[in-house]
């Protein structure tokens, strides 16, 4: 008879599952100091791992120690904080008003843990993006399973030995390797799915989910438009958006994809943009890729698509207003101005993702609108203008996720903002108390009174006092 094959990596992932499945029903009842403990041993593990922290994400994509310590591991450690803080009064039931139909009666609203969960992490910000959902599932009360970047193996590595001395496989574990895994992982029947990406995987993500009717939160990306107005601060405009651009090479899912200035503002803008980017990476005059601040693209395969947008673009009429170096052996784009851009050019069509800035030139507002939502709606937008009747225009007839007014990124630091994407950019809310609810399964719960209630007059059988008072209930209430 033939032998089944046995498939090693599948078995351990459903073994896992099962430990997990059966630990999560005794963490429904986890109190509020058990959770904080779990967050306090998470904390200090990151705390403790900081050097190798940067050293691993160093060898992944370069990337500035001090901007891990700043974008993975600050940001990490503040959730933890921020949760540990205010877990108490996220666990608490909520009270909320009862209507008069339902007189004597009160409700509240339970936070109970939706089980076991999953958290699929990109490459992009590694660390980050694969412990800072891990800190909602377990103030939650959930377990979790941890699908770091093989993009980013020393990350990844780095992830699996910081969780297997934290805490047990039963409560958090990480498994390894390409989309294999994450196919095998994605078959298992979880309570929830916690996944960071393009929307092109995102589908596939939601697609596995639907077959168990498992709920998602999908943070995903997309063209996020950074707009100019003429009474805009340009030399404030253009040290922040070289920030928040050129941070992560590019490589950032909120990063501004496309500017768009009005055209009394255009030349001096370029000029402004110019000396931000050399004032940032090129101080010395040694050239950026001799910038120690500066990120590499984190592989071959996302370097050729970068330069392809590029040539594209170049061939097509665009012109480099700034930058345009490219080094293949060291994955090296440097930021990157391009101007003369058209709507025909990929750059302008898909989401960039690395360090190319196309600009364009408007005449009025409704061109900015018009432009804005013939995409699909970003995950960020930001408007940079002192006339708060255009920033109110440009927030009333556009969508986005997330609004910067006179800064970008930034509004991902503040944990009392929700984050998230809109349809084609993300399904769901993270961050702060929107985290916590993520993970957590809101039930509705009525207390109803023993005896007579206001709903008592109303049960079968039908006769014409109750019709009476159906006919009442419904014209007054």
């Amino acid at each position: 008879m033939p032998t089944t094959t046995i498939n090693p990596s599948k078995e351990l992932i459903e073994k896992a599952f099962k430990a997990q499945q059966a630990y999560s029903i005794q963490l429904r009842q986890s109190k509020t100091s058990e959770r904080i403990r779990k967050l306090r041993r998470l904390l200090s593990a990151i705390e403790n791992y900081t050097p190798q922290i940067e050293e691993a994400l160093l060898k992944d994509f370069q990337k500035p120690p001090t901007e891990t310590l700043l974008t993975e591991i600050f940001s990490t450690i503040a959730d933890i904080k921020h949760s540990i803080k205010h877990l108490r009064t996220w666990m608490k039931p909520t009270e909320v008003s009862t209507p008069m139909t339902l007189l004597g009666s009160s409700s509240k609203i339970h936070y109970e843990p939706k089980g076991v969960c999953l958290i699929i992490a990109p490459w992009n910000y590694p660390f980050f993006l694969a412990l800072g959902p891990l800190v909602y599932a377990i103030a939650a009360g959930n377990t979790a399973m941890i699908k770091p970047s093989e993009l980013t193996p020393h990350t990844a590595q780095l992830i699996k030995q910081l969780i297997a001395e934290t805490f047990e496989e039963k409560e958090v574990t990480v498994f390894e390797g390409g989309v294999d895994i994450s196919t095998h992982l994605l078959a298992c029947p979880f309570d929830h799915i916690f996944f960071t990406g393009s929307p092109q995987v995102g589908k596939i993500v939601m697609g596995a989910a639907a077959k168990n009717l498992t709920s998602v939160t999908l943070e995903l990306g997309g063209k996020s438009p950074t707009i100019i107005d003429e009474s805009a601060n340009l030399s404030d405009a253009a040290e922040k958006i070289t920030w928040g651009k050129f941070l992560n090479a590019g490589q950032t899912c909120i990063a501004p994809d496309y500017i768009l200035v009005s055209k009394s503002q255009y030349a001096n803008f370029l000029k402004k943009m110019k000396a931000a980017i050399e004032k940032a990476y090129n101080p010395n005059k040694l050239g950026i890729d001799a910038s120690d601040s500066f990120a590499r693209i984190v592989n071959e395969k996302h370097f050729n698509r970068l330069n392809s947008l590029l040539e594209d673009a170049r061939n097509q009429g665009a012109e480099i207003a700034f930058g345009g170096q490219v080094n293949p052996e060291t994955n090296f784009i440097a930021p990157t101005l391009l101007c003369e851009v058209s709507e025909s050019m990929a750059v302008l069509q898909e989401e960039i993702f690395g360090p190319i800035l196309p600009i364009l030139t408007y005449s009025d507002k409704t061109e900015v609108v018009n432009i804005i939502n013939s995409k699909p709606k970003p995950l960020a937008m930001y408007i940079f203008s002192e006339e708060k009747s255009n920033t109110n225009y440009y927030l009333e007839n556009t969508s986005a996720g997330g609004v910067c007014v006179n800064d970008c990124v930034a509004h991902i630091v503040n944990p009392n903002l929700p984050f998230g994407g809109v349809n084609n950019s993300g399904i769901g809310k993270t961050h702060g108390i929107f985290g916590f609810k993520a993970f957590s399964n809101e039930k509705a719960v009525l207390y109803q009174r023993t005896g007579f209630t206001s709903l008592k007059p109303l049960y079968p059988p039908y006769n014409g006092t109750v019709r009476k008072m159906a006919d009442m209930l419904v014209k007054w209430f």
